[in-house]
């Protein structure tokens, strides 16, 4: 998604519009932005204090939109009182065979065709904003194969049904789909309530939030889920110290449930009991922080701490650790048989960014567990670990340095490596207390990959100021961590193989991304339609093709 520089001062640069967060990230790794600017927190406050600082204008896309000058000369003058209509955002997304995507706010995984509408206004009087920008969905929602039903009603049929339900649908609220109609539903989207003075703004909002240096994917704050209603503190701008900069966030918010009952939910094996275990009816409170600190002497690193709690909220009580548990202990507090009533995910990060050679390395590791104690956290520093790691590098491709060869590598890693494994440690975003899981309104809240998955990444991209055209190829493997625990033959793994042609432009007041992804599924769902005595032993898969094409319009009043 694109959305001018121009339009956006003053206000919240939502994650609804990567393509614009990511012009701003870029311009760093040229040089144009201050380097005390973290990029690890979204939304962003960008243009207001670019300006502000005196730290940024973007001139090549000055010219372009001259038409918009009456809203830069409201914002130069600092009128009190500011009022504009905000774009008309219109997503669009056709699917041929099962869900793709991740990142894509309150869209849900279907198949077939879908779509967000998004406008509003924003309002602004001194210190005080309003952003009203709800969204609408549709999505066809059709019928698609979902978890092996093509398998016999046999007991190895049954064993894996049991298992599904025991390792992931139990402990997750994760519809395979969302309804057996077309889907029809509005959010308050990207709208937000703040006051703002200086460095600090506290508010109430709806906005989607992205924390920690991942590009493709977040282990404890991503876009994948629809925005949840929290109050917040956070930072606008760097606040500047005598040993460096820093930046944060503290929420406090609601979780809800989807409301859609797993596949199968009825399933049992010779009159027994279901498989399925019903959740319960209950929303989640959640308690989340990210700090990012810039040290004074080393230029363009960024390192910093991300937390997360939720616990349903039959289950909160009235001390001060019960609202703001992100200020506990990273120990585990209850050794002596008491359930712990928390889910948590504590992240470590960091950036290094090097503007003179248009370099960047990021990475962020995760726990989703606490450690018993510091022999425990000595022993096995990797139990219930996550991790993503990334870089990205720009060459210039002419000597007046505008046009620009992008490459950029990242990988997730969310598989619960051996020490987890042993100690049947859960895969990350499922839970077995609060097990409605890491989610909200059955869409998770981290990786958008899902638990137990990995991804590996590659890009390659032409890029000039807000245009971009590339190539991304993927490796996507699928519950790693459910695959182990339960599916014996050993070269069923489900990974998927795709390709993504993207593109980002703008034509007067219209701004386009289009993405078009082929994907090649092999083992789709874990299914086996061989056996081990195959002759082809290796040789021998079954594959899926599956076919997206993503368009975004933004028009611009």
């Amino acid at each position: 998604m694109l959305l001018l520089p121009i339009e956006l001062m003053a206000q919240a640069l939502s994650t609804d519009t990567p393509s614009i967060e990511d012009y701003y990230r870029r311009e760093q790794l040229l040089g144009n932005i201050a380097i005390n600017f973290s990029f690890v927190s979204y939304p962003l406050f960008p243009v207001e204090a670019f300006q502000r600082e005196n730290l940024f204008y973007p001139e090549n896309t000055k010219a372009d939109f001259e038409s918009d000058s009456g809203i830069e000369k409201n914002i130069e003058d600092k009128k009190n009182l500011i009022f504009k209509p905000l774009p008309l955002l219109w997503k669009q997304e056709l699917t041929t065979h099962h869900p793709e995507g991740i990142n894509d706010g309150a869209m849900i995984p279907a198949r077939g065709y879908q779509t967000l509408i998004s406008t509003g206004f924003f309002l602004k009087y001194k210190y005080l904003s309003i952003k009203l920008q709800p969204e609408f969905v549709y999505a066809a929602n059709l019928d698609y194969d979902g978890f092996p039903n093509t398998r016999e009603m046999t007991g190895l049929a049954h064993r894996l049904w049991y298992l599904y339900y025991d390792k992931v649908l139990n402990k997750i609220d994760q519809p395979e789909r969302f309804g057996n109609y077309a889907y029809n539903m509005a959010f308050w989207g990207q709208s937000s309530i703040r006051f703002t003075y200086h460095s600090l703004s506290l508010g109430f909002s709806t906005e989607n939030l992205w924390w920690g240096p991942g590009m493709r994917n977040s282990l404890i704050m991503s876009n994948s889920a629809p925005g949840f209603p929290h109050w917040t503190l956070n930072t606008v701008k760097p606040i500047k110290t005598g040993i460096g900069s820093f930046e944060g966030q503290l929420i406090m918010g609601t979780l809800k449930s989807s409301g859609f009952l797993p596949p199968e939910h009825t399933r049992n094996y010779d009159g027994g009991p279901a498989y399925f275990i019903p959740k319960r009816e209950d929303d989640r409170y959640l308690n989340g922080m990210i700090i990012s600190y810039q040290p004074k002497w080393i230029p363009g690193l960024f390192i910093g701490l991300i937390r997360s709690f939720q616990l349903y909220k039959g289950d909160q009580g009235e001390k001060l650790t019960d609202y703001l548990p992100v200020l506990s202990s990273f120990a585990e507090k209850n050794r002596e048989g008491e359930e712990l009533k928390f889910d948590a995910y504590n992240s470590l990060f960091f950036r290094f960014v090097w503007p003179k050679s248009h370099i960047e390395i990021y990475g962020e590791y995760g726990r989703s567990d606490y450690f018993w104690n510091a022999r425990d956290l000595i022993l096995q520093p990797d139990y219930s670990e996550a991790y993503i790691l990334g870089f990205r590098k720009l060459i210039p491709l002419n000597d007046l340095k505008k046009d620009y060869l992008q490459v950029h590598f990242e990988i997730t890693q969310l598989a619960n490596n051996t020490s987890t494994f042993l100690r049947e440690g859960g895969s990350w975003g499922t839970d077995a207390v609060v097990r409605d899981g890491y989610t909200n309104q059955g869409q998770l809240m981290g990786a958008g990959i899902g638990p137990g998955s990995n991804l590996q990444t590659v890009s390659l991209s032409w890029v000039k100021s807000l245009r971009e055209f590339g190539i991304r190829m993927e490796r996507y493997a699928h519950n790693e961590d459910f695959f182990f625990a339960s599916v014996e033959d050993y070269r069923v793994h489900w990974v998927d193989i795709s390709s993504t042609l993207f593109a980002h432009w703008n034509y007067r007041k219209f701004l386009f991304s289009l993405e078009l992804k082929g994907v090649v599924s092999a083992n789709y769902q874990w299914d086996n339609r061989f056996t081990l005595e195959a002759e082809e032993f290796w040789d021998t898969s079954y594959y899926t093709y599956n076919y997206q094409g993503v368009m975004n319009i933004v028009y611009r009043f």
